[in-house]
């Protein structure tokens, strides 16, 4: 055990202490926008319009040709948006400095690039197994990559995002949720994982179908639901909103200017927690929310791309944005709380008892959504590596993971799930790149193919 400890340790120590992912995911990010000509920019208004024009909490049923593009946003969103929406900027503005938040915005806004490139490769190698549509990285990194090397990419990544989302990370997305009501309404951990696990294993069996109507459903009302009860705490501290905006960007290049110095934040600090609680929050370049927007119903692959950089502008200069200004709005910051606690002290100042209900029901909202996202994007890959004989078996490990992650808390678990999160960017982003000028094609309307049967 031991041992083991030593190598997630070490893998953990480069992948994620000596910012090899930052660079890789930002430079890729950077790339894209350069060859695309910011599509970011120039197609805003394009998915925006198309965000809107789907928007449906009753649409179409999803079934084995695929879900509404609007249905696949809402799953990808269910993924993005968890709880490191809360305690993500929290720790990046306890760590770096309300100026992390503007470079949390830089990273978004580089990432809106890699996001389109994911979702137009995933639609445009999507493929129909055993009569379903289904995609995904495993299926554009092995078209990037011939022969006995893309297979083990492939395998590789699938491998990595079963591990880190599927059992690892719904682990930790349960533990919040138990900790949260916990410490809210004082019911253990363990009873409030058995009724996760129970719900869970209701929209698990019902397969695409219920998870695109949860998401659905649930995704636009729990954003609602926060970015109200944020709107809300913004209007009491309304005397020191201006302010808030003022210290993101001066300690963004000059954290002395205003007391960063004390605290020790660099701009280097800044810049890094900021990217890093940006780009891990949207996910963008991780290759997870491809599998949702490879099954959108849509007639072009770059229509979805579009749709798919809402997802990290509602994630990120959205949902993060807010939960940053009412922390620094709060003052809260001062105290020296990190995490969640911080976040707890921002909420509990302006709502009094009330805070703490307030975070536990969005802690609940936002942590079981991923759970079913990430469910999803595993099951994906179950079913490309096993066949659909090992679906059920996965689901069991989910359901058990999400019992066990509710009422314990194992470092080497939660270490684990950082490291595989870390590995499976690698051969997502090889295959991107690889596959550029696809992307860029697509973008210019030049190659206009959703997918070919396998």
């Amino acid at each position: 055990m031991e041992v083991l400890e030593q190598i997630v340790k070490t893998l953990n120590t480069w992948l994620w202490d000596k910012n090899i992912l930052l660079i890789l995911l930002c430079g890729s990010g950077i790339y894209f926008t350069i060859r695309l000509r910011f599509i970011q920019v120039r197609r805003f208004r394009a998915g925006w319009k198309r965000l809107f024009g789907g928007f449906s909490l009753r649409g179409k049923k999803a079934g084995d040709d695929g879900m509404s593009s609007f249905q696949a946003l809402t799953t990808a969103i269910a993924a993005q948006v968890g709880t490191g929406n809360i305690a993500g900027a929290a720790t990046a503005i306890a760590s770096g400095g309300p100026g992390a938040i503007f470079w949390m915005w830089v990273s978004a806004f580089f990432g809106m690039a890699t996001i389109y490139g994911e979702a137009v490769l995933a639609q445009k190698y999507k493929t129909v197994v055993d009569g379903a549509v289904t995609g995904g990285p495993i299926y554009y990194i092995r078209a990037a990559f011939k022969g006995k090397f893309g297979k083990f990419l492939a395998g590789f990544f699938s491998v990595a995002i079963i591990l880190a989302l599927g059992f690892m990370g719904n682990m930790v997305q349960s533990n919040s949720i138990g900790e949260s009501f916990q410490a809210a309404f004082h019911v253990k951990p363990l009873y409030v994982g058995i009724v996760l696990a129970v719900v869970a294993a209701f929209i698990f069996l019902g397969g695409v179908k219920r998870i695109a109507s949860f998401t659905e459903k649930v995704v636009p009302i729990m954003a609602a639901l926060y970015i109200s009860g944020c709107v809300v705490i913004l209007f009491i501290n309304h005397a020191a909103l201006l302010d808030s905006i003022r210290q993101i960007f001066v300690m963004a290049f000059n954290p002395q200017a205003m007391g960063g110095g004390v605290l020790g934040i660099t701009i280097q600090k800044a810049m890094r927690f900021g990217v890093a609680r940006g780009l891990f929050s949207n996910e963008a370049g991780m290759g997870s929310t491809p599998h949702a927007h490879a099954l959108a119903k849509v007639k072009k692959p770059q229509d979805q791309g579009e749709v798919a950089m809402m997802g990290v502008f509602i994630d990120t200069f959205v949902i993060l944005t807010l939960t940053a200004l009412v922390i620094i709005s709060s003052g809260a910051v001062s105290s020296g709380e990190t995490g969640s606690v911080l976040a707890q002290m921002a909420f509990d100042r302006a709502f009094g008892s009330f805070g703490m209900i307030f975070i536990a029901i969005c802690m609940l909202f936002f942590a079981f959504s991923t759970i079913v996202g990430w469910y999803f994007f595993g099951e994906t890959n179950v079913k490309a590596l096993f066949g659909k004989a090992g679906v059920k078996v996965y689901a069991l490990v989910v359901v058990v993971c999400i019992v066990l992650g509710s009422a314990l808390k194992v470092d080497l678990v939660w270490n684990m799930s950082d490291m595989f999160n870390g590995l499976m960017v690698a051969p997502n982003l090889l295959a991107l790149l690889a596959l550029s000028g696809t992307v860029a094609k697509i973008a210019k309307g030049e190659d206009t193919e959703l997918f070919s049967r396998r």
